[in-house]
């Protein structure tokens, strides 16, 4: 009996204790928390995208409409030589513009072509000249190749992708670029790719692996190191999708890469199936059209007609698209428009619209307290997700899981070893510059 009465005591007390602990400390009920909240700007790593120079000279009147910056970076600019195996470099060119851009609240798409086809000297002194650095092309068993106006884009030369120091050269400057700048905030996107302007094709002039154009395995061995070495999310053109160019996005061995898209024509008059031609959605399909849940797309809009890039920002639309359909329909990130502001429609207002409708957008539907503990649910109603680290943070103490790759209408709830407060709370990430801010909606209702 004195057993049976020790164990009914013993029962008593233990639920006791738990009922004591759910009144108070981690165990307290969670009350709601008021927050205040709206996201008012283009959002970091999202939006319409200008070229460095135009950023610079616009940045008075719509500099805080955008958050991204692009540039080409000729690699023939950035490497001094190659000594005892090592390659040197002068990042000046680079760090000037990256500090440029960040001088302004911007981020940076940046680029690193190896041809460009152009009527004007280049960092080599020639018209067309490749961006190859100065030691390889000097070497005896290096030979470049030529085309005289293909496509109608001026002189081009093509780099000899039959050179062994050639392909070691790219793939160890991706390394030695990795190494210099994964972690630097002021670089959102590098673009990949080969050919003209590094956009995955050579029109106008046949192309030949192995001597104007690289192997598909080599372009494949590439992909592969990229994603072993690269932790600044990175994209290759959809024309990689193109069989003729490349067999990247089909392969077994690198068609689960996490890498992005980008399509330099977008929004043409017959850029989908449905608009008559549909070449550009027919290689988005080839490449992965689902490849945005895991790698950024972006692009540029197209220059087809002069008057693509000073209308597609018509709230009407354009070719029977708007923009917002266009960006939804591809989960698009970010574009480049550099010849937009010349249109009628390039205003403040419209440039913030149109960019808060690209990438993600976070929305924190419901926020709770227990005292200690706090417990935060956010939905993304973007239409992407955040392609690098970000995180609830509550009175300074960061969640420990991650925003990154929460899918459009996802939601996630995220307990924090900190209080809420009305506003103590943030959306922080080591990947934006300083200056920049992730901001959120609040609808407290939606619970």
């Amino acid at each position: 009996m004195d057993k049976i009465i020790r164990c009914y005591l013993a029962a008593i007390l233990v639920c006791g204790i738990m009922l004591h602990t759910s009144c108070t400390g981690h165990g307290s009920a969670y009350k709601a928390v008021f927050l205040t909240g709206q996201v008012t700007h283009v959002q970091p790593m999202t939006g319409l995208v200008l070229w460095n120079d135009l950023a610079a000279a616009m940045d008075s009147t719509h500099g805080d409409c955008i958050s991204l910056e692009f540039s080409y970076v000729e690699p023939c600019r950035l490497v001094t030589g190659k000594t005892n195996g090592v390659i040197s470099y002068d990042w000046t060119y680079l760090d000037n513009k990256l500090s440029s851009a960040a001088s302004r609240g911007h981020q940076m798409v940046v680029r690193f072509p190896l041809c460009y086809p152009s009527n004007r000297s280049n960092c080599i002194g020639k018209p067309g000249g490749t961006y190859v650095p100065d030691y390889i092309r000097q070497q005896p068993d290096y030979r470049e190749t030529y085309s005289a106006n293909p496509g109608g884009d001026g002189p081009t030369w093509y780099p000899d992708w039959s050179n062994s120091e050639l392909q070691w050269f790219v793939k160890q400057f991706y390394s030695d670029l990795a190494a210099r700048y994964n972690n630097d905030p002021r670089i959102a996107f590098v673009e990949v790719g080969f050919g003209h302007w590094a956009e995955y094709h050579t029109y106008g002039t046949p192309v030949a692996f192995g001597t104007n154009f690289p192997t598909p395995a080599y372009q494949r061995e590439l992909f592969t190191h990229l994603s072993q070495v690269l932790t600044i999310p990175w994209l290759t053109s959809v024309d990689a999708g193109d069989k003729v160019y490349s067999d990247v996005c089909v392969h077994a061995d690198t068609r689960e890469l996490a890498f992005g898209l980008f399509d330099d024509t977008f929004m043409h008059s017959q850029h989908d199936l449905s608009q008559g031609d549909g070449w550009n959605e027919q290689c988005w399909l080839w490449s992965g059209i689902e490849r945005w849940k895991n790698g950024v797309f972006g692009g540029e809009i197209s220059y087809y007609t002069r008057d693509d890039q000073h209308n597609f920002l018509n709230p009407e639309g354009m070719y029977g698209v708007t923009w917002e359909q266009a960006a939804g329909k591809y989960h698009m990130t970010f574009v480049i428009c550099n010849n937009a502001p010349e249109g009628s429609y390039f205003t403040q207002q419209r440039v913030t619209q149109a960019g808060i409708a690209a990438g993600y957008n976070f929305c924190i539907t419901d926020c709770r307290t227990n005292g200690t503990n706090s417990r935060i649910t956010v939905t993304n109603t973007g239409i992407a997700p955040i392609y690098r680290d970000a995180y609830l943070t509550v009175g300074g103490m960061r969640a420990q899981e991650s925003l990154r790759g929460l899918l459009p209408g996802e939601e996630q709830t995220i307990e924090i070893s900190a209080v809420a407060t009305a506003d103590n709370v943030r959306i922080t990430s080591d990947h934006i510059l300083p200056s920049q801010q992730i901001e959120f909606d609040v609808n407290l209702s939606a619970q």
